[in-house]
């Protein structure tokens, strides 16, 4: 293989396979990457500006029986921290939210043995209710199908009445890495990588609109990396003709604080910044078929996200009013509407807002600075 023309292959739009993107991160100049993955954005992000959301991550419950391995955040059913959130909460939360100029919850939680289709359909009825225009990014497709095992239904009759309930849109979650392998070691609890694929598929088929991510920088290998990138690939090229399937995809690292696989397993999160932006820019050239490719400034920090804003990445995600899953495994960092800005700008872009729909929205007149103290 000669890097000039996987090069040309990749500007071009064309499909790698799994052994030149894999020769692609392992012999690229990281510079070279960099320039191939930025002209593959600018073809496809031409307005060249920075997205950016504001929207507030509320977990629906704590109680999680999946059991996975890089997870400080779930109780076992009857703990005495385990909780189930109240419409009282959820007010009061959707109330801060507006304030602080955000239009939709990432509503997310554990997979509670007691908490069926109707407990999802009534809660998102009742949020709707009360605040009709607060958008649902809810749920992912290990929650999904922890319903459908509860309830013995379909992977298209769940969707559905969560669509019809208020569901807005999927997010990628739980997919960490697409291999049973790698699923087996860190996420047993949670659906094998198929029915994860599956779930998104027919999400797609019903128009529902949806993310993808990668966790990466634990026990998988760089194969398995290839492997879960061209999995996601493949769906979103059976998504139906005019659905927007997988709208942004989103690679994050592991973060290693006290999580019972670093204790127990000795597995730490050794990826350097260079790395982190070499899987950028490769996310850029293996996705053609993706249009938004996130930078995960949770995990990375600024400096390392604006890099990748000139190595493939256009969006720069959520401030995340309220997150508390992976923080609790270590992710330090913290934006305010105006400080993701100015963390834009300083990259050289302009910054635009938009919500989860990749649509842009003007900043609230009346939108109040949250005061970061978490």
């Amino acid at each position: 293989m000669q890097l000039q023309d996987l090069y040309d292959k990749a500007l071009n739009f064309a499909f790698l396979s799994i052994e030149e993107g894999m020769y692609l991160f392992e012999n690229a100049p990281l510079t070279e990457l960099m320039l191939v993955a930025d002209e593959l954005r600018k073809k496809q992000v031409p307005h060249g500006k920075v997205t950016w959301q504001i929207d507030r991550n509320v977990n629906t419950t704590n109680v999680c029986i999946a059991n996975c391995k890089f997870c400080n955040f779930y109780r076992i059913p009857g703990h005495p921290e385990a909780y189930i959130t109240d419409m009282p909460t959820y007010r009061k939360k959707i109330q801060e939210t507006i304030k602080y100029g955000g239009d939709q919850l990432l509503l997310q939680g554990g997979h509670h043995p007691e908490l069926g289709l109707d407990f999802y359909t009534n809660t998102f009825r009742l949020i709707k209710q009360e605040f009709p225009t607060i958008k649902l990014h809810a749920l992912g497709p290990p929650e999904v199908a922890h319903i459908c095992k509860l309830e013995k239904m379909s992977h298209h009759d769940v969707l559905k009445a969560l669509k019809e309930a208020g569901m807005d849109s999927l997010p990628g979650a739980g997919a960490e890495i697409l291999i049973d392998r790698v699923r087996r070691l860190i996420s047993k609890g949670k659906c094998g990588s198929d029915e994860w694929l599956a779930i998104m598929h027919e999400a797609h088929k019903l128009n529902i609109t949806t993310s993808a991510t990668m966790m990466f920088g634990h026990v998988e290998t760089i194969q398995e990396r290839f492997e879960h990138l061209v999995k996601i690939r493949d769906v979103q090229a059976l998504k139906p003709e005019g659905a927007k399937g997988f709208l942004a995809f989103i690679p994050w690292t592991f973060q290693d604080v006290d999580t019972l696989l670093t204790r127990i397993r000795g597995v730490h999160n050794l990826t350097t910044p260079e790395e982190y932006i070499r899987m950028i820019a490769i996310s850029r050239i293996m996705l053609p078929n993706i249009k938004n490719i996130q930078a995960s400034w949770l995990t990375v920090g600024k400096q390392t996200a604006q890099i990748c804003l000139h190595s493939g990445a256009n969006d720069f995600g959520s401030i995340m009013i309220e997150e508390n899953v992976v923080s609790a495994a270590g992710a330090p960092h913290r934006f305010t509407y105006k400080t993701i800005q100015d963390a834009i700008r300083e990259a050289g872009f302009e910054p635009q807002l938009r919500n989860q729909q990749y649509e842009w929205r003007e900043i609230p007149v009346a939108i109040e600075e949250q005061v970061v103290n978490y």
